[in-house]
């Protein structure tokens, strides 16, 4: 398929003329329809059948994640700006009519609500350090999982979206063992994508850290090479979506939340993520819209 226009807007519409997503009227918010959800699951199912001779433990966390972890994690050091958390109401009866009434009113209601102890979870991997702590075998362990998760950037963009899923692996370990391990899915994952006759292209990354301070945790993030990125056009031919990452974190996990290794030293973890949204949107863009008309050799990988 030849496209003759990259842009936000015309993916949006194309994406909502074909009801493979579903608007609402919240920017970065919107329904699946069935035939977006079926290529996503076919995706996952792929990710699965290559995977399934690793060895990988499965979790499955919800798409909250307690307070003190959240705050144990760091996540609010370096990216304050994405994080959400979870708010209710826990007040009186006289106070529920007084929500009840600015609702109604149209008024502003968030002063009768307090913090909970959950928040979003902001990335599908931190449920699973808390649950790795202790000393880890000496291979090591290999989990994985797919959940939501929540980042607060909204935008009309498509593939910047507040709530998604990620497929996930995080390998805990001796250093040399999961860098390695990091390094071979980073091969693994572009070629996989390369596959499905997705324009694919790797480069090293950084994440959205705030701030002033965060410019420079980037660059040091580039020039060690903890992440890389597999990028698709999906919206821009110069400027590719990211559609996975391959993060090492060196021993960061290990020490906030006591992960060994059978000899004492701290753990070291990486993780990989496929964005599970943007694949399919990649695949869309790049194929069309109706998966009937994809390649053959498209089709016969993810409908077997």
């Amino acid at each position: 398929m030849t496209d003759v226009e990259y842009s936000s807007e015309s993916l949006y519409d194309e994406l909502v003329r074909h009801k493979l997503i579903l608007p609402v009227s919240e920017p970065g918010a919107f329904g699946r329809g069935a035939v977006f959800e079926d290529v996503l699951e076919r995706f996952g199912d792929l990710v699965t059948r290559i995977s399934k001779n690793d060895g990988a433990e499965r979790m499955q966390f919800p798409p909250i994640l307690d307070r003190k972890t959240f705050e144990k994690s760091e996540f609010l050091d370096s990216f304050p700006h994405l994080a959400g958390t979870v708010f209710s109401f826990k007040g009186t009866e006289a106070e529920a009519k007084e929500l009840q009434a600015k609702v109604k009113a149209g008024e502003n209601w968030e002063d009768t609500q307090s913090m909970t102890g959950v928040a979003l979870a902001p990335a599908a991997c931190y449920p699973v350090y808390p649950a790795c702590a202790g000393t880890v075998p000496d291979e090591g362990r290999l989990v994985y999982m797919q959940n939501w998760v929540f980042r607060h950037e909204p935008s009309p963009e498509p593939t910047r979206m507040q709530s998604f899923r990620c497929r996930e692996f995080i390998r805990i370990g001796k250093p040399e063992a999961v860098f390695e391990w990091r390094n071979a899915w980073h091969k693994r994952g572009l070629e996989l994508l390369l596959s499905l006759g997705l324009p694919a292209t790797s480069d090293v990354a950084a994440d959205p850290f705030f701030g002033r301070g965060g410019r420079m945790l980037a660059a040091n993030q580039k020039d060690q090479k903890l992440k890389f990125e597999v990028l698709v056009p999906v919206i821009s031919k110069e400027n590719p979506t990211a559609v996975c990452s391959f993060n090492y974190h060196q021993d960061h996990f290990g020490k906030i939340f006591g992960i060994y290794t059978p000899d004492g030293e701290l753990a070291h973890t990486a993780c990989l993520g496929f964005g599970m949204e943007r694949v399919v949107m990649a695949l869309f863009k790049t194929h069309g819209f109706v998966p009937a008309e994809w390649p053959k050799y498209v089709r016969d990988l993810l409908w077997p």
